[in-house]
């Protein structure tokens, strides 16, 4: 009996243990699998927003229709709002970069010198800015342009800016003159390095050479602009040695290409009108691998020798962004999944037809019907932090702005960079005749705006002139004045306008322009006669161009105005209030064109 009971659990202990053991085919299948491979890394992406040539505007530029319906362009809270939705889509990725001329142009700006920008600028969390040629406007602190006294620093507002700022602003093509060092006021070498979703990114800040031309040339007397191309070379090497893995430009210089549709499609940029095309050609492939660009105020959003490049047309109406795709693993840009998205209008409501808020496109439509804008897929939600910032400064401005002159515009003055203009005309007439001069010569680009139809205000004439220009009176013989007008002519800086002159030119640009002038009357010019010549102190101090003919003048023949009682803007302002006369626009034809051989290039912009 005790061998059977052995033997039945020797049996049940062989079956339990076949059951348990593993089979032998799935143990060789189980054994032979490969791994699952890990999913490939995706790129890094990294999104550049590009500003430029703000000029002071913090609030939107408000325009009535035909149809009595309000739109907004622009403004810095609704600016914020569309960045606040490119730093959602892209949590950490943004950075954002601002071509320069940040300051002069508006009251807002211009009361404090630029001081309520930086504020603004602080809080949008912008990440550095080139240094633009108005950056050097407002000159010594207070409330001359220029130095007026012993111990005034032509640079002080500047200056005042740049510790205020909690964002670097670059430049690295300016230099002492004195020594060819780099200014220490500027707190950097025109460089910044910042690490961004782990990559190393390097951004060189560049200002247009042009400055001492475009600026009062009195305040950058210091210093030297250099060449854009070899400080872009130098500086980019010198981020690349310190652990760059891009480098990207914030260039106050750029060119103008407007039509957006293909940014591989050049044709409609104007290769022979702007900085950024021959800086570009000069740079070997591979040293910058974005450009935020500026200073003409044109629209770009293209490749250039496949270097993604947008500019705006400025004033905080519209912005652009540049996504940057990034290998994983060797930190290499992905060029060919860049992508570029260039001129995005900054609108808080947009008509719900044609989706935008520019004025210019629907002050013809009959029916405009504004709703909330979107971007990205949700609505742009304004800034109110910002709003509650700018309130002071717009509240005093408002003040301002509506105050009237008690003159009246029947008719609306409009100006026009490249051709003769009513308004030029009509300031170039004003000066000579408040001057008492025998004749005034105006640059287009002083003139910042439109004067509407109706009362003057003292806004309306601050937008128009938003410089602290003084009257200068330049005296020379005939002979000079015929040279000082070829200069300008020949300077490609717009279509100067003139008042008790009548000047020909040749109708393409260039320096064989200026063909000849006569007195308003038709009658020559006397060679040796001494004329007075009524002009902003920003040309008689050699601005847009001037200088190699006002350089040749003997001492004492340039009176720079400093001892007249104010501006250019106040002594205009105080001549049309004593006339108690509308302001009527004078007749154009005191430019006079002659056919050119050949057919002319694009006309010159701003």
């Amino acid at each position: 009996m005790l061998r059977l009971r052995l033997a039945l659990v020797l049996v049940a202990l062989a079956a339990t243990a076949c059951r348990s053991a593993p089979q032998p085919a799935e143990s060789s299948t189980a054994s032979s699998a490969p791994p699952v491979a890990a999913a490939p890394a995706e790129p890094i992406r990294l999104t550049i927003v590009g500003t430029n040539d703000l000029h002071g505007w913090i609030a939107p530029l408000r325009t009535s229709l035909k149809n009595g319906v309000e739109v907004q362009e622009g403004g810095a809270a609704t600016l914020a709002g569309y960045v606040a939705r490119l730093r959602a889509d892209n949590p950490n990725g943004v950075l954002w970069l601002d071509g320069g001329d940040l300051f002069q142009g508006t009251l807002a700006s211009n009361l404090s010198e630029g001081a309520v920008v930086v504020d603004v600028y602080n809080r949008l969390g912008v990440t550095a800015a080139a240094v633009g040629n108005h950056e050097f406007d407002y000159g010594p602190v207070g409330p001359s342009p220029v130095p007026a006294k012993p111990g005034d620093d032509p640079l002080g507002a500047l200056k005042a800016r740049i510790q205020q700022a909690r964002f670097p602003i670059l430049s690295a093509n300016i230099r002492e003159a004195a020594s060819g060092q780099r200014p220490a006021w500027l707190g950097n070498d025109g460089t910044l390095l910042v690490a961004v979703h782990g990559v190393q990114v390097g951004i060189v800040g560049l200002s247009t050479p042009s400055t001492p031309t475009t600026t009062n040339p009195t305040n950058v007397a210091s210093l030297r602009f250099e060449p854009l191309a070899p400080a872009a070379i130098e500086a980019a090497k010198s981020l690349r040695e310190r652990g760059a893995e891009i480098v990207l430009g914030v260039m106050h210089a750029g060119g103008r290409c407007p039509n957006l549709a293909n940014p591989r499609d050049l044709s409609s940029c104007d290769m022979k009108d702007g900085e950024i095309y021959s800086a570009l050609d000069a740079l070997p492939p591979g040293t910058l691998d974005a450009v935020i660009a500026g200073h003409t105020h044109q629209a770009m959003g293209h490749f250039l020798h496949d270097v993604p490049v947008i500019e705006t047309y400025g004033l905080g109406r519209s912005f652009g962004y540049i996504e940057i795709f990034v290998d994983p693993t060797s930190h290499k840009v992905l060029p060919d999944r860049t992508l570029i998205h260039a001129g995005i209008p900054v609108c808080a409501q947009v008509d719900a037809t044609s989706g935008t808020c520019d004025a210019r496109k629907l002050k013809d439509q009959a029916e405009v019907r504004l709703v909330p804008a979107t971007f990205l897929g949700a609505p742009v939600v304004p800034d109110a932090d910002i709003q509650t910032l700018i309130a002071p400064a717009l509240a005093r401005v408002e003040q301002e702005q509506h105050r009237e002159l008690g003159v009246s515009v029947p008719v609306a003055l409009k100006r026009d960079y490249a051709n003769e203009s009513v308004l030029g005309d009509f300031i170039a007439d004003s000066l000579r005749e408040a001057a008492r001069a025998d004749a005034a010569l105006v640059n287009p680009g002083g003139l910042r705006a439109d004067i509407d139809a109706g009362p003057l205000t003292f806004g309306d004439v601050y937008e128009v002139l938003p410089f602290d220009n003084t009257v200068a009176i330049v005296t020379l013989s005939g002979e000079e004045l015929k040279r000082l007008l070829q200069t300008a002519y020949g300077a490609k800086k717009g279509i100067f306008l003139v008042s008790g002159v009548k000047v020909t030119l040749a109708r393409c640009p260039g320096p064989e322009r200026f063909q000849g002038v006569t007195l308003a009357n038709g009658r020559p010019l006397e060679p040796a006669k001494l004329y007075r010549l009524a002009m902003p102190d920003f040309l008689a101090r050699g601005g847009d161009g001037l200088a190699p003919a006002l350089d040749k003048l003997p001492p004492g023949r340039i009176d720079l105005g400093l001892s007249r009682p104010g501006t250019f803007r106040d002594e205009l302002i105080a001549y049309w209030q004593g006339r108690k006369a509308s302001l009527t626009a004078p007749s154009l034809g005191r430019i006079v064109y002659v056919d050119s051989a050949g057919e002319c290039p694009p006309a010159p912009t701003p």
